[in-house]
């Protein structure tokens, strides 16, 4: 039976992450759809260019906590349960690939930045917070949320690696996860590389046409 509990969360990690919050907050408050205009990813930075911050710092804060819960619930409770650092290691991207491809809107998702924030927040919060810290850094001096999310994958990794030992225990299976999450995250953001090439990706608090209030 306790093989069993190790699936069962991670499935409901997967289920948790499927919940696109980009998609339910503009509903809920009456803005259009954020997969129709802007990038047309349902994610806090899109839903930014509707022109409603409330909306986008909802999204934002959801979206992490969708990633952060399960993997602190393993954290705080797994260990009578059997759920050791390989379950917090599969939840954890679990959540994540959710976000990516939920069940609840077609596979449709955004590209995991806040939820996969929110990851390495249950994981460790100094993790979390040097990590959101390298995103704010690039963002604010550059204004380009795609190469803060860039930056922030690549060093994330390196983080967990370079300071294991020291503000926590460096575990191979979680390791390998933060891994996948910033390859996906890279690979999720192809088309924004591509733009910022060429410069024409979109700057941070540029409105959207066709963004605003939903018919």
């Amino acid at each position: 039976m306790n093989a069993l509990y190790p699936i069962l969360a991670t499935l409901a990690a997967y289920l948790i992450g499927s919940l696109s919050f980009a998609v339910i907050v503009s509903r809920i408050m009456g803005l259009n759809d954020p997969r129709t205009y802007g990038s047309g990813n349902p994610g806090a930075t899109n839903v930014l260019r509707s022109g409603s911050k409330p909306a986008a710092i909802a999204t934002l804060v959801l979206d992490a906590l969708k990633g952060w819960l399960p993997v602190a619930l393993v954290h705080w409770f797994g260990r009578p349960w059997g759920l050791g650092d390989g379950t917090l290691a599969a939840v954890g991207l679990a959540a994540f690939l959710g976000h990516l491809y939920p069940v609840f809107f077609r596979f449709q998702g955004g590209k995991g930045v806040a939820t996969a924030l929110g990851v390495l927040l249950g994981i460790s919060g100094w993790l979390g917070l040097a990590t959101a810290l390298t995103w704010v850094i690039i963002a604010f001096f550059f204004r380009y949320s795609s190469l803060a999310s860039l930056v922030s994958a690549v060093f994330a990794p390196l983080y967990y690696v370079l300071f294991g030992g020291v503000l926590w225990y460096a575990e191979a299976p979680v390791t390998a996860a933060i891994v996948a999450m910033g390859l996906l995250l890279i690979w999720r953001h192809r088309e924004n590389i591509k733009r910022l090439m060429a410069g024409k990706e979109s700057r941070l608090g540029k409105k959207a046409p066709g963004a605003g209030k939903g018919g």
